[in-house]
């Protein structure tokens, strides 16, 4: 059985909680940037030591290139199982719809958070077939199940 876009995520986002639980943290004060510093445990001006990941994330600089390499393979996964539906009607029509569910496509009609989550622009996917007929289906069902219960 193939893996679905939500077991996907699902499983990305576990390998990098797991990945970063020791080598990562987020600071949006200074009191945060010194806490998370404390966490890897590095003084507040071992600042040498650290890269940012922007978004206020801070991850150790020896494990700057494992990161790096971990997102690399996520979305060589995830272009796999978009190559590997043939005609937008799995995976495809699976990320869409989820996506759109996520970012309140059905209530708001507007489909750029959607489309910033897929990674695909309007015109990359209305110049491929299958991107577009999964992103058609998608569309559909999201907007039927939302007129249906509102």
């Amino acid at each position: 059985m193939t893996e679905t876009y939500q077991e996907m995520k699902n499983r990305h986002q576990k390998e990098y909680n797991d990945y970063t639980k020791n080598c990562v943290f987020f600071a949006f004060s200074n009191k945060q940037f010194d806490e998370g510093m404390q966490k890897l445990g590095l003084k507040p001006d071992e600042t040498d030591k650290i890269y940012s990941i922007g978004h206020g994330g801070f991850i150790l600089r020896t494990k700057s290139k494992e990161h790096n390499e971990l997102f690399l393979r996520f979305a060589k996964e995830k272009q796999q199982a978009i190559d590997n539906d043939k005609d937008g009607t799995g995976f495809i029509r699976q990320m869409f719809e989820y996506e759109m569910n996520n970012h309140e496509y059905g209530y708001t009609r507007d489909i750029t958070d959607t489309l910033d989550a897929v990674g695909y622009t309007a015109e990359e996917i209305a110049t491929d077939e299958k991107l577009l007929n999964g992103f058609k289906i998608a569309r559909k069902t999201v907007i039927d199940w939302y007129d249906e219960h509102n």
